[in-house]
């Protein structure tokens, strides 16, 4: 036989060539789209902050989600209910879920007005 048989070398190239395309699929993270924010939203004393541990802060105190529709309450009542909206700063990694039950609870106590904090252009990382 004058001929080199290919055969077994293009199995192993196919083989090799899936498990590449498993590992680039597996280890290679989504990355999250950058949010470009040019209005402001209204001024609202009710800052809500959920880090990536899903742990909630409402004003200065932290809560459970249980207790998120009475922080609402004793906030909108200590602010006279002049404010009906809620600032949301919460982590990229938090989850959606915790997200809408938070939005859930303040529409619980008549605040109806979101706003999703973000990094503002022009401004340092530090602060949003």
């Amino acid at each position: 036989m004058s001929t080199i048989n290919i055969t077994p070398f293009t199995d192993v190239l196919l083989v090799l060539l899936i498990i590449f395309i498993i590992l680039a699929s597996v280890t290679k993270e989504p990355k999250l789209p950058d949010a470009h924010n040019r209005d402001r939203v209204a001024p609202s004393q009710i800052v809500v902050i959920v880090n990536d541990k899903n742990e909630i802060q409402i004003g200065s105190n932290t809560v459970t989600i249980a207790q998120a529709p009475a922080a609402f309450a004793s906030l909108a009542d200590a602010t006279g209910h002049k404010f009906t909206s809620v600032i949301i700063k919460a982590d990229p990694k938090a989850s959606y879920g915790t997200i809408l039950e938070i939005m859930d609870a303040a529409k619980r106590s008549n605040l109806i007005d979101f706003g999703l904090a973000n990094h503002i252009q022009g401004t340092p990382e530090g602060s949003n």
